[in-house]
């Protein structure tokens, strides 16, 4: 058998990549002819490839759809990615700002535009300049008033749309709270950016700025490719034979009716889909934790795998539609040149499951696990390239394919520390919802965290608060009954019991 190196970077895989390279090598038995050549890097002094000239590049599948989505409403914020950090030490504005002009001249994609030539889109690269770093002072407001003011100023930036056609699309805003306490709020659309992309940027950060309050360059070295490159090299190569073999199975996988998942809201679907939103947020403790891992173990699966299938079952017992398909992301970072970019390259799984009342929750586990690994073996061809494969029955009211989506979420992140700093990181109110319902799990010192984002059309605080308390209590019961039948796991907590 071919060492595994030879599809990824195996370095630091978790569970679900490294169970994903057994199924591919052995189960799957993949011919490496099938597997794409190696990224090259496109001289930009040279005529590029697909009849693109001179710094006009093509757009990758995942930035194409985002660009023809804010086409519809350029307005629209709900494609913005924020973020804040809380500084408390003494801090070096003038290096910090050093500091984000490096990452931007470091990385193509923050100062990329896109504009429609001959009415194709294209991507832009223009050359690096200063980023300008916004400062405002609210050490001036009365103590009490600070932290009020903060959170509007973030909402506010988190809700700035972009023009996409004007480049950078980052925003760095510095508040100063106190002598000593700042706090640097970020915001970057989509488009050039993912969740992967965060943790690059906070490790980028954290070194680079350590190098200059020291008076030393940048400790880093220079990246080999951009993600243009991807971009290109992902055209090129998503063709032919490795194109079709990705798409037929999820011709498979997703024939037939596409049912959409009605939750028992008590509210009418709008005609045309918002993305008003709100997020609950609730804990799963460390020792429950701990159990769903072992019986991840017992049935060769992973976290994830339990995790999404207790979910389905959740929507199942909502719903009572047995055909349930719920969107997972995915980093779309399979090879190892990619890991240090910044830039877009998320993917979307749907994940389709057929539940049997009679069965057990270890049965269940069993084909969820079948499930994820066809979708992971299978995760090449970008989602909007399936949906135009699938071409479902479109309708503003909705998403296509699926209306539920389900994260755990690992992307690597870096220590909370810069020299002479504490840091901590803040989550902005989120108040935009791309689909009905999403469920982001994270694992943390003290077991999950777990995050509904639900629009607000849909939902309400109370209704999300019984979910959260419904799901928890289905979790402890599969922990120790796996073998019991779906149909009869509880899902009531004490309070309703009561």
């Amino acid at each position: 058998m071919r060492e595994p190196k030879d599809i990824f970077n195996t370095a630091g895989l978790d569970a679900d990549k490294l169970e994903l390279l057994e199924y591919l090598l052995e189960e799957e038995g993949i011919d490496a002819a099938l597997q794409p050549d190696s990224i090259l890097h496109v001289e930009r002094t040279e005529a590029l490839p697909l009849s693109y000239t001179e710094q006009q590049l093509p757009l990758s599948f995942a930035q194409q759809r985002l660009w023809f989505l804010h086409q519809f409403e350029p307005a629209s914020s709900a494609y913005n990615m924020a973020g804040a950090l809380r500084m408390v030490g003494q801090l070096d504005v003038h290096a910090l700002s050093r500091s984000l002009d490096e990452i931007v001249r470091r990385h193509e994609s923050l100062h990329t535009s896109f504009v429609s030539i001959g009415g194709k889109p294209v991507q832009v690269v223009a050359p690096a300049s200063h980023l300008a770093l916004a400062i405002e002072d609210l050490s001036v407001l009365p103590a009490a008033g600070r932290e009020a003011e903060l959170q509007r100023l973030m909402r506010r930036e988190a809700r700035e749309p972009f023009d996409l056609r004007e480049s950078p699309l980052l925003r760095a805003r510095l508040l100063r709270l106190s002598g000593e306490e700042y706090v640097l709020m970020l915001v970057m659309h989509h488009i050039v950016s993912d969740g992967w992309s965060l943790g690059i940027f906070a490790r980028e950060l954290a070194a680079i700025y350590g190098a200059y309050i020291n008076g030393q360059p940048s400790p880093l070295e220079e990246l080999s490719m951009q993600y243009a490159d991807f971009a290109v090299w992902q055209r090129e190569h998503l063709t032919g034979e490795l194109l079709e073999r990705q798409l037929d199975y999820w011709r498979r996988q997703l024939s037939g009716e596409l049912p959409v998942l009605e939750l028992p809201t008590g509210r009418p679907r709008p005609p045309v889909q918002t993305f008003r939103g709100a997020t609950e947020t609730f804990s799963i403790p460390l020792m429950l934790r701990e159990e769903l891992k072992e019986l991840a173990i017992e049935e060769d699966a992973t976290l994830f795998m339990v995790l999404l299938g207790a979910f389905q079952l959740l929507l199942w017992r909502y719903t009572q539609q047995r055909d349930i398909l719920v969107g997972t992301p995915i980093a779309g970072r399979t090879r190892s040149e990619l890991e240090p970019l910044i830039g877009c390259f998320v993917n979307t799984l749907v994940l389709r499951t057929r539940l049997m009342p009679e069965e057990s929750f270890r049965e269940l586990m069993r084909r969820v696990r079948e499930v994820c690994l066809g979708g992971y073996a299978h995760q090449e061809v970008p989602f909007e390239r399936v949906v135009e494969e699938i071409a479902p029955e479109r309708s503003l009211s909705h998403a296509p394919l699926f209306q539920v989506m389900f994260a755990l979420q690992n992307a690597p992140m870096p220590a909370g520390e810069l020299p002479g700093l504490k840091l901590s990181l803040m989550e902005p109110d989120n108040e935009v919802a791309t689909f009905d319902l999403s469920l982001e799990m994270m694992e943390t010192p003290d077991g999950l965290k777990g995050l509904l984002h639900y629009n607000t059309d849909f939902f309400d605080a109370a209704m999300m608060a019984r979910m959260a308390g419904h799901l928890r209590t289905l979790l402890e019961a599969v922990a120790v009954s796996a073998d019991a039948s779906i149909a009869h796991l509880p899902l009531l907590t004490e309070t309703e019991l009561r």
